[in-house]
């Protein structure tokens, strides 16, 4: 079982030979050494710089992400998430007494 939550938008993909607008500058610093391997990276893939690091980038972004989007579940793991989810809510009176609390990030 995998879960997605799908107000995360990072996975809707573009058609095939979409580009994109690209408007937003990215800037880095680096090692003469790691220049020179992304360099060879870049010729490598047949692509431009850009292209390379946006791809790559993107990729590295979402497998950081990946654990606050997404979990999977093994069958029996599953079973035991479905168990609890099926669970009456509890009544916790100091989380209504909290919600009950004017926000402290609004003015009234």
């Amino acid at each position: 079982m995998a879960v997605h939550w799908p107000y995360i938008s990072w996975r809707t993909a573009l058609p095939t030979g979409t580009k994109r607008n690209r408007s937003e500058r990215l800037e880095v610093r680096t090692t003469r050494e790691d220049r020179a391997l992304i360099d060879r990276a870049v010729a490598a893939s047949g692509t431009d710089l850009t292209d390379f690091v946006i791809a790559n980038l993107t990729v590295a972004s979402r497998r950081v992400l990946a654990d606050r989007t997404e979990f999977a579940l093994d069958p029996e793991a599953r079973q035991a998430w479905e168990r609890i989810n099926r669970r009456r809510a509890r009544s916790l009176a100091g989380l209504g007494q909290l919600m009950d609390r004017p926000s402290p990030f609004t003015e009234e």
